[in-house]
Parts: structure tokens; C-alpha cells; sequence
């Protein structure tokens, strides 16, 4: 993955987001408290928010230029987007969830992964004639995650995919996100404010505060052991170019 976000700016209630960062990690983090700016970030890859200046391209592909005027719609943008609440279909089942992305898809698709090829990857099999009025939390993860993956994405966004989850079954989602990662080769992109999760999944990390990338690194380097529920930062590293 080559993810190029060039002097991005977009104006929020209290701050500016302000980034420039060239992303090539399997898997990158977006770590920092609440109201940081990293969901209005994913918001603005995917084509959701329009920032006042900048450029992002994805592999090549130009999504958003400002000074061109360029603007992809988000279905042609090539991008899985998972946010926390999952966005199910609740008047269809799982299987209406999970085929819905193929049937919109309108991006030119990269090699698409089956729909059995996903619903055995994430353990789908006995879900895919429920409701989604009847599964639990983890379950629903699992399939937006398999919505998100049958869209045949070049990127996956996810927003704080384990905040609302119990920890059993963050531990759960944590490995489905690993297989995910592993089993199709699919970069990601992932939201949350947890170092622990950082650590487990994560290559890189970025930490936002107030819309600057304030630090950047390997996440086993940005973060240390502690006996607390929670790892705390290490020392400060090279701090973002963009001012």
C-alpha cells in the first residue's frame, strides 16, 4: 500500500486537521484520546468529508485533490470503511449484509475474495440466516468486517472496531482482524485510543492530538510495558514535518 495524504487541512468545531504522511504499513494506527481527530481523518479518505486543501492518492490512483478539484465519490474510491456502530442492514439478514457490497461495488475490483472464502474466514457459516437484531456484539463485528472485505477494497478503514466489545471478546475480534490481515493481504487503517490494541495489531503508529500527527513510529517502539491496565507513551520520537 502506498496511502499519500499531502498537506491535508480540514477545519473542525475546534481545531484544524492538519496532516502530510506517506503510509506503506500493513497495518497503521491512529492512536490518541477522544475528539483527537482520527475518525474525521478515516471520514476524509473515504471520501465522507471534504477537507479545504490538499491531496490524497491511494496506490497511484488520485481520490482528492483540492487544487485540481478532484473528488471521488466514496463508492469508487476503492475503500473498505467499517465505523464503530458497524452500519448493518437491520431489514436484512446476514447474508443480505454480506452480498449487499457486491452487488454496488463499482470500483474497478482488484481480485475479490469469495463470498464462502470470507464466510469461512470469519466463522460466519452459522450466522448467515439471522437477523441482525439477534447477534451479539462480536458477531455484528465480524460481519461488517465480511461486508467491508466482499467490497473487494484496495484499503480497510476501521473506527475503534473493539471500543464497545467486552474484553473476551475484544481478544476475539483482535484475532479475527489478524486473520483478516494475513488471510487477504488487505492493508489497514485503524482507529483507537487503546495502546494495548496499537501493540497487537498495528506496524505503525501515528498519535494525533488536536488534528497534528504528534508522534510516529513502530508501535512495539512507541509504547512500553506497564503493569497498568493501560501501556503509557515512551519517549517522544521525531515529531510529523508539517506545521
Amino acid at each position: 500500500m502506498n496511502l499519500e495524504i499531502a498537506r491535508l487541512r480540514l477545519p473542525l468545531a475546534a481545531f484544524v486537521l492538519e496532516l502530510d504522511a506517506v503510509l506503506q504499513s500493513r497495518v497503521t494506527g491512529l492512536f490518541g484520546a477522544s475528539g483527537a481527530g482520527k475518525t474525521s481523518l478515516l471520514e476524509t479518505i473515504a471520501g465522507l468529508r471534504r477537507p479545504t486543501a490538499g491531496h490524497i492518492s491511494l496506490d497511484g490512483m488520485v481520490l482528492t485533490d483540492v487544487g485540481e478539484g478532484i473528488f471521488l465519490p466514496p463508492e469508487a474510491r476503492g475503500i473498505g470503511f467499517v465505523p464503530q456502530d458497524g452500519a448493518l442492514f437491520t431489514h436484512l439478514d446476514v447474508r443480505g449484509n454480506l452480498s449487499f457490497s457486491q452487488r454496488v461495488r463499482t470500483h474497478p475490483a482488484r481480485t475479490a475474495p469469495t463470498f464462502e472464502h470470507v464466510v469461512e474466514v470469519l466463522n460466519l457459516g452459522p450466522l448467515v440466516a439471522r437477523r441482525i437484531g439477534s447477534l451479539s456484539g462480536g458477531e455484528k463485528q465480524r460481519v461488517a468486517f465480511g461486508r467491508a472485505l466482499l467490497a473487494a477494497p484496495q484499503l480497510l478503514l476501521l473506527d475503534e472496531p473493539l471500543a464497545s466489545l467486552e474484553v473476551e471478546l475484544r481478544d476475539q475480534i483482535i484475532s479475527y482482524l489478524r486473520r483478516i490481515r494475513d488471510e487477504f493481504k488487505i492493508p489497514m487503517l485503524l482507529v483507537s485510543h487503546n495502546a494495548d490494541e496499537m501493540v497487537a495489531l498495528c506496524d505503525e503508529v501515528l498519535v494525533l492530538e488536536t488534528g497534528r500527527c504528534i508522534r510516529r513510529g513502530p508501535a512495539a517502539e512507541l509504547f512500553r510495558p506497564s503493569p497498568r491496565p493501560h501501556h503509557v507513551l515512551a519517549k517522544p520520537v521525531e515529531r510529523a514535518p508539517f506545521a
